[in-house]
């Protein structure tokens, strides 16, 4: 007789609140590029400060998971 490994079983992903965490993110990154956009050559440190905020790989991340997901 074979014994069957279960494999863990990854939580299940909520898709409507990934997407739109994902549409929350983005909309701060847009506002985030404004706000450089405005701040280009007045303020170094605030603009650092500002780049580093940046919600791209986030909005990647969470892009991915959606994508594994629908797998």
């Amino acid at each position: 007789m074979q014994q069957r490994l279960n494999a863990p079983r990854q939580p299940a992903v909520d898709t409507s609140m990934i997407r739109d965490r994902i549409a929350q993110l983005q909309e701060e990154h847009h506002g985030l590029d404004a706000l450089i956009d405005r701040l280009a050559g007045s303020d170094d440190l605030e603009l650092r400060r500002l780049k580093k905020r940046k919600v791209k790989d986030t909005i990647l991340l969470l892009q991915l998971q959606l994508d594994s997901d629908t797998h």
